[in-house]
């Protein structure tokens, strides 16, 4: 564990996402349907600078609340979704009928673990 993290567990998310897509999130306020496939460079360029400075800060891998990931945690998920997209992107341009498999989070969260990787070259 990180020695900048205060003990917790973060109990396993079984809840299915996908209803991002069609209503706002109450908790960032990001809504999906206001934005059109166009604005997906800006808005990934401009949240890749907020994590940059967010990363930055002092008390980036200490917990906020009982079962609340550390920013840094919450930085290492947003990088994972990223790739995984990234990934799947590439199969739809590569080939005729894709295949997607699962993706486990908690197990992503866990190995290697989010709390002990390294801000300072996520920022960079």
């Amino acid at each position: 564990m990180n020695s900048l993290t205060a003990p917790d567990t973060i109990v396993s998310d079984t809840k299915d996402w996908t209803w991002v897509l069609t209503r706002p999130c109450p908790d960032c306020g990001f809504d999906a349907s206001a934005h059109a496939v166009a604005d997906l460079p800006r808005l990934l360029h401009d949240t890749a600078m907020v994590w940059s400075q967010a990363l930055r800060g002092a008390d980036v891998a200490i917990l906020p609340g009982a079962g609340t990931w550390s920013p840094l945690e919450y930085a290492c998920h947003v990088r994972d979704v990223h790739q995984i997209f990234a990934d799947r992107v590439r199969s739809v341009l590569d080939q005729d009928i894709p295949t997607f498999s699962g993706w486990d989070q908690d197990r992503a969260a866990d190995e290697p673990s989010y709390a002990e990787q390294e801000p300072s070259w996520m920022s960079n």
